[in-house]
């Protein structure tokens, strides 16, 4: 496992939730949500320097089926905008469920989920965050893709 702390960051269409990781890669926590629009990238950033963070891990929404979602590609495009943004590596994972498993989350603690929905994003932030590092963990290597600063829009 590399040692460092990591950026998990859930992209949403109205809202992105960011979790970090502790320094040795083993827990991700819930750290804020951040209003998608003007500043967005720019939040991240800080909150990536804030926690010295070695690497900014960005969910990509597949169907199920494996396919892209009508949200892939919004998350390609965010991905290669903090990437142009930094000299810290991003890379997309795969966050097919994590929205359904956040809810779910909320739900068994007995939280209204149309009352929380900004924890929401947090929380999904933190089931890709976790995921990665866990796939990292056992595999040996870095998960998903590395984004270079060029791809997207």
């Amino acid at each position: 496992m590399r040692p460092g702390v990591r950026l998990g960051i859930d992209v949403g269409k109205v809202r992105i939730g960011v979790a970090s990781s502790d320094p040795h890669g083993m827990l991700a926590t819930p750290v804020a949500t951040v209003q998608r629009g003007d500043g967005d990238v720019e939040r991240i950033l800080a909150e990536a320097a804030e926690r010295a963070a070695v690497e900014i891990v960005v969910g990509l929404p597949i169907a199920l089926s494996g396919a892209d979602s009508a949200s892939t590609q919004d998350a390609r495009d965010f991905a290669a905008r903090v990437a142009r943004a930094t000299t810290v590596p991003v890379r997309l994972v795969d966050e097919r469920l994590s929205t359904v498993s956040a809810h779910r989350a909320m739900r068994a603690t007995g939280r209204s989920t149309r009352k929380s929905r900004p924890v929401i994003d947090q929380v999904a932030a933190v089931i890709i965050l976790q995921h990665a590092l866990d796939a990292e963990r056992s595999g040996g290597k870095p998960p998903g893709a590395a984004v270079e600063p060029d791809e997207g829009t």
